[in-house]
């Protein structure tokens, strides 16, 4: 198990999220080919096998990447003063999720006025800081190439139980970086070239002994396997020249392993450990942010710009859609429970539609702007919105079932985590030049 034990700064060398629909420019100032990689089959089962606990969250929307938890005790109210088992102060600014392996919690996070990007970690047990390493200095893309509601430190890390996984968009250029328990750099690997419009957003993926990154991007597009233990690209392949934010979602669907992604006007699934497309299909929009969902048999995914639909395809290979609609789901992802498919809008709608026949079973105006993901746990949905406040609904189809609001800091732009019997948020407290991020513990005495 990764147990980091020093505290170190090197200064050598992540939701979700945050680029709204309705912005356009024109074509690329800068397209660059990309250069298509084969698999060399070999390479991608020869690692050794990921350390990860069942209650481990170790990469975006957690172990199966689609938001749910096996915890079963996480509180369902606190305040500043109740259940709050600590917090820790945070450099900078990012909208990267917390990861937690073992006894540690990771975070991403970018320095602006130092142009720094760095690796946090933190110990689960007190929230005190164990390192914090620079991954790269300098090289941030220009203001105008960020959407004012982005940062530079958009998407969350992955560990694999002995690395800690950043990929970070510096100096025009998609680099994935792999630190030890200790914050060394292990190595370090340019993925491609990145024309940026609005930022980079997507978070990397584990499969088997690669490290999985998305970067589309309106100069050339394209989806890449690095290998964990040295970063080798294993494959890489061409996806069209749009800008779209999302992260792909990895999952046993139809009898076979998937890497769904949505954007570039399709649904597409590739093979994970080739990178050849298995399916595609037309939908949802040219831009998204949000990961699709799956109950096993079926991928559902919503958002975009400029179309709006949110809709559900049969995982079987075939790329039949079951049901669409003309709802719209951009910066948050969605989370599937079984019969149900759970939603939060970016305006702060609820919704719950029927995982078979896309019913609405309710919907519900919660009020404020959302851009986090839900998270699923013990039959309770968790989602934190831009003012600062986590509220807790029944994952129910019969009605909207409110449990709690719960007020912390000022805003909440990234998805919580949720391990064991924690449940973390990365929240910013004050506004403006005055505002500063914390991470943030929720645990029952």
């Amino acid at each position: 198990m990764l147990v980091p034990t020093a505290r170190r700064s090197l200064y050598v060398l992540p939701y979700t999220i945050i680029l709204l629909a309705g912005c356009s420019r024109g074509p690329s100032p800068h397209p660059v080919p990309v250069v298509e990689v084969n698999v060399d089959a070999t390479k991608v089962a020869d690692a050794e096998p990921l350390r990860i606990a069942n209650s481990d969250w170790p990469q975006w929307r957690g172990p199966r990447g689609d938001g749910t938890a096996t915890a079963q005790n996480i509180p369902v109210r606190w305040d500043e003063t109740t259940n709050v088992a600590w917090t820790a102060d945070v450099p900078g600014r990012g909208h990267g999720s917390p990861i937690v392996v073992g006894s540690a919690v990771y975070l991403a996070s970018a320095v602006s006025d130092q142009q720094r990007q760095v690796v946090l970690a933190f110990d689960r047990a007190t929230g005190k800081r164990r390192w914090e390493t620079v991954v790269h200095e300098g090289g941030f893309p220009d203001r105008s190439e960020i959407h004012p509601k982005g940062s530079q430190a958009n998407g969350t890390l992955a560990c694999d139980g002995r690395s800690v996984f950043a990929v970070f968009l510096n100096s025009g250029r998609i680099f994935a970086t792999a630190l030890d328990g200790d914050g060394k750099r292990l190595w370090q690997q340019e993925v491609g070239a990145f024309s940026s419009k609005f930022g980079y957003a997507p978070s990397p993926i584990l499969y088997k002994s690669t490290v999985i990154v998305s970067a589309d991007n309106w100069g050339g597009g394209y989806i890449a396997a690095l290998h964990r233990q040295n970063g080798q690209v294993i494959w890489r392949k061409k996806r069209p020249a749009v800008s779209t934010y999302s992260s792909p979602l990895l999952a046993f669907v139809g009898g076979r392993d998937q890497l769904v992604i949505t954007g570039c006007n399709r649904l597409v699934s590739y093979n994970p450990g080739t990178g050849d497309e298995l399916w595609s299909c037309s939908a949802i929009a040219e831009s998204t942010c949000g990961t699709p969902v799956t109950d096993g048999s079926a991928i559902f995914a919503s958002g975009g710009s400029p179309e709006r639909e949110t809709i559900c395809v049969k995982g079987d290979g075939s790329g039949q859609t079951v049901w669409s609609n003309n709802t719209k789901v951009y910066e948050p992802s969605m989370v599937a429970t079984g019969e149900f498919v759970f939603a939060v809008t970016d305006e702060g709608i609820a919704w719950c539609w029927s995982a078979k026949t896309g019913d609405v079973l309710w919907k519900q105006r919660l009020g404020a702007s959302f851009s986090a993901s839900p998270v699923a746990c013990a039959g309770r949905i968790y989602v934190p919105n831009l003012s600062g406040e986590t509220i807790v609904f029944e994952a129910k189809g019969d009605a909207y079932h409110e449990l709690s609001r719960n007020p912390l800091g000022n805003d909440n732009y990234a998805s919580p985590a949720v391990s064991g019997n924690d449940l973390l948020l990365r929240v910013g407290f004050g506004e403006g030049s005055e505002r500063k991020e914390r991470l943030v513990c929720i645990r029952q005495p």
